[in-house]
């Protein structure tokens, strides 16, 4: 295990921002944490940055996991589970399973993140969740050292959600996540109009590759490169709204797009809330709403995480005053 102290975590970030720690411990194996847990010390537990803000220096410990293996636990001829380490870099494993004609993650291609923070998410992109293809995690009590498995009726996922955001927040680190992949006859899922036009304009049939090189286009069109400019991609949910509230909105907005979640619900994109306040492309010093992507919130080089949490909140008052829907963040602000 390394240790470091005073560490800065501006390369361990996608926002870029220069945040330090007090201590950073790189978990290089699960006897890294057997010498180290049980541990009394405030802990953030930190995946590959992604879906972060950290708003000033923090007095906690870092655990970063680096494990990566890949592993084949199960299979037949159908199908099989693997299970992958936690630091691994989740779009690393989807390539891997693109390459092998797995099918099951093709949708959630060029997602940022490891493969430890993603059942904590839930992710999910173009149709398809993680709990999908999930069977199991192991992860360690941070203040017992115990070592358990959690089925995935245990991880109670929901929309971008799971128990490791609920009740069990900051109490475990996962150290592997086990999937279930198929090998041939896959079921494939391009009911989104971009990944049909997309996949029409090939004339190819579809595929799990080529379901993959759609994803990552249509990503790569509509998302900035943290290498080039800081963020977290999506920094806000979709809200999900009563019938009667997104009928409210139609009568003033009658093109406001939406996605049926059952008899009352409906799912309104959070970018088209957004835009519609002329939100898309405003700069506020360093930082600023995205000029291509109003859900897309960005660092440009010398902006601070509390310039962030300032601009996220009048973006959130904004949508509130005017369509009476509380947006929530998908990044976590880490104070």
């Amino acid at each position: 295990m390394q240790q470091h102290f005073n560490y800065s975590l501006k390369e361990y970030n996608t926002f870029g921002f220069d945040a330090s720690c007090d201590r950073i411990c790189f978990i290089e194996q699960e006897e890294d944490l057997e010498d180290l847990l049980p541990i009394q010390e405030s802990v953030f537990i930190l995946g590959g940055g992604s879906n972060v803000l950290f708003a000033k220096d923090i007095s906690k410990v870092i655990l970063k996991p680096t494990m990566s293996e890949i592993l084949v636990i199960e299979e037949n001829d159908d199908w099989l589970i693997v299970q992958v380490g936690a630091g691994k870099v989740w779009h690393e494993f989807v390539e891997w399973c693109v390459n092998n004609n797995y099918g099951g993650v093709e949708n959630l291609s060029f997602i940022p993140g490891t493969v430890g923070a993603a059942p904590i998410q839930n992710i999910g992109a173009y149709g398809v969740e993680l709990e999908q293809i999930f069977v199991g995690l192991h992860a360690y009590q941070l203040s017992s050292g115990n070592k358990e498995y959690f089925t995935k009726e245990v991880c109670a996922f929901g929309y971008r959600d799971s128990i490791f955001k609920q009740k069990l927040k900051g109490k475990y680190l996962v150290t592997d996540v086990q999937f279930k992949l198929t090998k041939h006859n896959h079921t494939l899922e391009y009911s989104y109009k971009p990944l049909q036009e997309f996949i029409s304009a090939s004339n190819q049939e579809p595929s799990v590759k080529g379901i993959s090189e759609a994803v990552i286009s249509i990503r790569q069109s509509k998302l900035p490169d943290p290498k080039e400019i800081g963020n977290a991609g999506s920094f806000f949910k979709n809200p999900i709204v009563d019938k009667s509230v997104f009928e409210k909105i139609k009568e003033s907005h009658p093109n406001v797009p939406s996605y049926p979640v059952n008899e009352t619900k409906v799912k309104i994109p959070a970018a088209w809330l957004i835009d519609q306040l002329g939100w898309k492309g405003h700069t506020v010093g360093d930082v600023g709403v995205h000029k291509k992507h109003a859900l897309v919130l960005v660092n440009y080089g010398e902006g601070k995480g509390t310039d962030i949490v300032v601009l996220a909140k009048k973006i959130t008052t904004s949508v509130k005053e005017k369509f009476q829907i509380n947006l929530e963040r998908e990044v976590q602000l880490v104070l």
